[in-house]
């Protein structure tokens, strides 16, 4: 998971966050289509909404309480959540309409200065702005989330529906990629000892218990060492047990595991 805060004057921290979404998480797609000379194009997310949604985040919030402008992006959806949520005076009715009219504004100065730096008009076309834009790109409509209380106020972008198989498999390919990554550098690091690698050897042919491992070995018990041994290649997870709902089962056996498996090839 990965964060980014802004800091600074607020209008500093707003055109820092749009930027940085904006050159990160915002791509077109383009499509030629047979017999067409205009291709048709989109963007996984239309930039004007996000960037009206999170004005408005900056315009709406209480600056009474400590809890930041938060911009959660997932791999289907972008969500912005802000404290409290819309007045009471907006009915809930109003609120299944997205109709979010109000003559009370708790920054009104705010308000002015997002409408001289030309980001907001001032006149409860936020909501409106928003929808425009989704449904010239072709995106879904924005859900909205709140509590009787208005405690909090989360709107939702999904994710534009041609945009969504390509890229979430892209973004799984790199996670995977970072996995196997970091699986390798940690199997890099990982020690074993000789008896560790021969009861790998072991289990690697079928699953065996304590009194086998005990023979094979040539040892006459379940010492010390051996008992080590064991525990160390259970907590690293290149053994496990067969039946690990009850560990003390008399018929308890150990199997390798697939890091196992690749713990052995890189030794």
């Amino acid at each position: 998971i990965q964060e980014e805060i802004f800091k600074g004057p607020l209008d500093h921290q707003l055109r820092s966050a749009l930027r940085y979404i904006r050159n990160n998480f915002i791509t077109e797609k383009i499509i030629k289509l047979p017999d067409q000379a205009e291709a048709r194009r989109f963007f996984n997310y239309p930039y004007i909404a996000i960037e009206e949604a999170l004005v408005n985040a900056v315009y709406h919030r209480s600056y009474e309480i400590r809890e930041p402008i938060e911009v959660r992006i997932n791999l289907d959806k972008i969500e912005i959540l802000n404290f409290p949520g819309p007045d009471l005076s907006i009915s809930a009715d109003a609120l299944k309409r997205e109709r979010m009219v109000t003559r009370r504004y708790r920054n009104r100065r705010i308000g002015e200065l997002l409408k001289e730096l030309k980001f907001t008009e001032g006149r409860s076309t936020g909501m409106p702005k928003i929808h425009r834009a989704l449904a010239a790109n072709g995106s879904p409509p924005p859900r909205i989330e709140t509590n009787e209380d208005r405690t909090y106020f989360l709107i939702e972008f999904p994710i534009h529906p041609e945009m969504l198989t390509a890229e979430v498999t892209e973004q799984q390919q790199v996670k995977a990629y970072v996995k196997a990554q970091d699986e390798a550098y940690d199997q890099a690091q990982v020690k074993l000892s000789e008896t560790e690698l021969k009861i790998l050897h072991i289990c690697q042919k079928r699953a065996v218990g304590n009194k086998e491992i005990i023979a094979l070995l040539g040892h006459k018990s379940l010492g010390g060492h051996l008992k080590k041994s064991l525990k160390h290649l259970q907590e690293i997870g290149a053994i496990a047990y067969t039946i690990p709902e009850k560990p003390r089962s008399r018929n308890q056996q150990y199997k390798i595991t697939a890091k196992g498996h690749s713990l052995l090839t890189s030794k």
